[in-house]
């Protein structure tokens, strides 16, 4: 494989450094040389990327040719880094092997369905990967929160959950649960720059406005989500997110890490980071601390 040709779509943005460079001369502000840190730094980071990703299409060609199924499901607070890391996951993906599934707000006829009846539709066929942005587990957190749901379709949902997730595992599809989890301080940080930037104000809904003030009842359903719904054959992976880059390195290599795919290259490293990759029990544990520590207050 010829990685220069992953890159074709990077030349624009290589040109409008290089014209970046040149102003440099002509315009040595202290603030100019700041952008010029941030640009480069991305640029870096991207770039650190792009060994995993060319990972990920060999992961995808294992898939295609054993006519094989995945599942990922991204979850996380908004603004937790969900759609960042998502674009970076599929970037140089082969288009015609997965597809990347948003559900909204289910119709009257779906609500009037087996509740996972619109996302089982949604499942891969042979050789393709789906990404979930959000998924079923809606029901175990926004739902409840904001009365989406009675509290039977809720309990219903966390007692029968496991067995649902338990049986996809027996028919062979690899699936992989995902949590991103941000600090409630780097929330407000990320809503407020939603908020000044014009090109990021389409991200802030009304529900938006209202997370940072319902943060503990997310907590306390997160809480139970992971005790609950956290099993031998089906765990969540926890992300720390607060540093996006540092988070969608690691969540590319907990993807690459649940297949053994052919051709993966035995001089990348693919060790997650301990600090930013935990298990849910480990997850518990902080916040039975944090909880702990809140009600003394």
């Amino acid at each position: 494989m010829e990685i220069e040709k992953l890159y074709k779509r990077d030349i624009a943005d290589i040109l409008e450094f290089d014209d970046f460079i040149k102003t440099l001369e002509s315009n040595p502000s202290e603030q100019f040389l700041k952008e010029l840190h941030k640009k480069y730094e991305y640029r870096s980071q991207e770039e650190a990327l792009r060994t995993l990703q060319v990972e990920l299409i060999k992961l995808q060609e294992h898939l295609e040719k054993h006519n094989e199924k995945m599942i990922i499901l991204v979850e996380g607070r908004d603004a937790s880094g969900k759609g960042g890391a998502i674009r970076r996951i599929t970037r140089y993906m082969n288009e015609k092997h997965y597809r990347v599934v948003a559900l909204g707000k289910p119709s009257n006829v779906e609500r009037s369905q087996w509740y996972f009846q619109r996302y089982v539709q949604q499942f891969p066929k042979a050789g393709e990967i789906v990404i979930f942005d959000r998924s079923w587990y809606n029901r175990s957190m926004v739902e409840p929160v904001f009365g989406f749901c009675t509290e039977d379709e809720y309990e219903t949902f966390m007692r029968t959950v496991p067995r649902f997730e338990e049986d996809l595992i027996e028919h062979k599809i690899h699936f992989l649960k995902i949590y991103f989890s941000v600090s409630k301080e780097e929330q407000a940080r990320r809503f407020e720059e939603r908020e000044e930037n014009p090109l990021k104000q389409w991200k802030l809904s009304e529900i938006d406005l209202q997370m940072q003030e319902r943060w503990h009842e997310f907590t306390e359903k997160k809480y139970r989500m992971l005790k609950e719904t956290n099993t031998e054959k089906s765990p969540w992976t926890i992300i720390r997110s607060d540093n996006k880059f540092v988070a969608r390195y690691n969540a590319i290599k907990t993807i690459l890490n649940k297949v053994d795919y052919e051709g993966r290259d035995s001089r990348i490293d693919f060790t997650v980071d301990p600090e930013i990759v935990i298990s849910a029990k480990k997850e518990l544990e902080i916040m039975d601390e944090m909880i702990k520590s809140r009600r003394n207050k």
